[in-house]
């Protein structure tokens, strides 16, 4: 397969109006059916609407070509590579798709009896054992609907293990500066400080400042293992006994488990507590805003303190719901958690199986070493030794000599089909460019990539000004994302009754 790079051609397509613009007077995609049962008692004048609201009238074919026109201005994983690093933008089999649309599942309400939805609630039950299988821990609790959602119940349990045992004071968690910005915000949040420990200038924790930081406040620790520099906590096992010295848990923010899936586990670590996002592991398509899960495991001591109601099995194999007396104050979710998500974790999970999963990271971490091997003279790499599943590269040769941005190669990288990875972030990187490639990308499809970069980079040398207005065809062109995030225009501004 040929990697030539060829110049990437203009969006000819047509930016589509707002459903009030299409359609036309009498038309409808949906029949309900005759109603032919006892007739419903009008409703009160006061309740109801002066006229009919002007909502748009369209046929069946008209709704689909709108929302799949709609859908064909965003880049998503089915369009092209997508190394969105620390957030796994990985292809997920349809298969998960369809166990998760099965009626028997799909069609459950959360408030129907027990004795209804016994299936559901050993599928569950299941996932939580593999859970605990894969990480290392006794317990799991599937109540999270996010990453950060996880994070902050696995606060709310090492807080309130500290309280049952009359140890209150303890209200500081420590965060190395390679955290993931949502963990200062979990311990915040939840009303307890966090305190930042420097890394070395290797990338991982110094051990030095974790020795003069921890003391008789220290409620525990929060680490992504491997890093978001994509480098494994060599030191784990050291920092494990440190903090559990001065009486503090250790947290594991799973992020990146994609790194070691299968060939190390956080409880074998050292680790009391980890989350997981089942949305960038285990399956479930990832952007937009969701969906996500983000359950929690936990260490033996720790079980008492999850939130329920909790999924147990009987003597005869029914399924039943229980309470823990200790998991008054950790309910952070109504029910059992996002179901859907959770049941396209458990499809990936039993088809690789344990040999599978094993494999998962072993392409995982050879995509990304490829990658930084291959890139080295493109854009320089912040640590030069090996990286498991992603790496941090810096743009500011980049940006002195070209004064191009990381943004810049971002938005280029559009115009040639490809997502950007993640620019910004680590903060302590500066113009960090962090690169994910997962496993699901062939051979042809980094290299395709390695092409487009260096394609890039000639740009950045002999006419910067065609990055700094890049994308240049894409439906949409740079936008002040700024004002964007903060003034957002969502507004239809056409005649409406309603």
């Amino acid at each position: 397969m040929s990697n030539e790079v060829k110049t990437p051609g203009r969006w000819l397509g047509e930016l589509p109006g707002s459903l009030f613009d299409k359609g036309g007077p009498g038309r409808r995609g949906l029949t309900f059916p005759r109603w032919d049962g006892e007739p419903a008692p009008a409703l009160p004048a006061s309740v109801c609407r002066a006229k009919p609201a002007d909502f748009p009238a369209l046929s069946e074919p008209e709704v689909m070509r709108h929302f799949t026109a709609l859908s064909n201005l965003n880049h998503h994983i089915e369009r092209g590579m997508y190394p969105l690093g620390s957030c796994t933008m990985k292809y997920n089999p349809r298969l998960n798709e369809q166990v998760a649309a099965m009626p028997g599942l799909a069609d459950l309400h959360p408030e129907q009896d027990v004795a209804d939805v016994q299936g559901l609630l050993g599928s569950l039950l299941h996932l939580e054992k593999a859970l605990c299988e894969i990480t290392g821990f006794a317990a799991c609790s599937l109540m999270p609907a996010a990453g950060a959602h996880g994070e902050y119940l696995g606060m709310l349990v090492i807080r309130a293990w500290h309280q049952a045992r009359g140890d209150g004071g303890r209200t500081e968690i420590l965060i190395p500066d390679s955290a993931h910005g949502t963990n200062p915000a979990s311990v915040a949040i939840m009303g307890m400080v966090p305190r930042q420990i420097a890394s070395r200038p290797d990338g991982r924790i110094d051990l030095d400042a974790l020795k003069a930081a921890v003391g008789p406040k220290t409620a525990g620790i929060m680490i992504t293992n491997p890093n978001t520099l994509g480098l494994f906590e060599n030191d784990i096992a050291e920092v494990s006994r440190i903090v559990h010295g001065a009486g503090g848990r250790l947290y594991m923010d799973g992020a990146n488990l994609n790194a070691i899936l299968g060939k190390a586990r956080p409880g074998d670590m050292g680790f009391d507590v980890v989350h997981m996002n089942l949305h960038k592991t285990f399956s479930t398509p990832h952007g937009g805003g969701g969906p996500g899960s983000g359950p929690i495991c936990v260490a033996s001591d720790l079980a008492e303190f999850l939130p329920g109601p909790r999924i147990a099995q009987q003597a005869d194999g029914s399924f039943t719901l229980e309470r823990l007396p200790g998991a008054d104050d950790t309910s952070i979710h109504a029910w059992y958690g996002n179901v859907g998500v959770c049941l396209r974790a458990l499809a990936y999970i039993l088809r690789n199986g344990r040999d599978g999963l094993k494999r998962v990271t072993e392409c995982a971490v050879l995509n990304a070493n490829y990658l930084k091997h291959e890139l080295r003279d493109v854009i320089e790499v912040e640590h030069a030794d090996g990286c498991l599943h992603e790496f941090v590269a810096t743009g500011r040769g980049w940006k002195d000599r070209y004064g191009v941005r990381t943004l810049d190669i971002a938005k280029r990288l559009l115009d040639y089909g490809m997502h950007a990875p993640t620019v910004y972030f680590p903060l302590i990187v500066e113009e960090a460019f962090m690169v994910e490639p997962t496993e699901t990308e062939s051979l042809e499809s980094l290299d395709r990539f390695v092409a487009v970069m260096k394609a890039i980079r000639a740009e950045a040398e002999t006419d910067p000004d065609l990055l700094h207005g890049a994308p240049h065809h894409t439906p949409v062109g740079r936008m002040d994302e700024a004002k964007a995030a903060r003034d957002p225009d969502l507004r239809w501004l056409g005649p409406c009754n309603c």
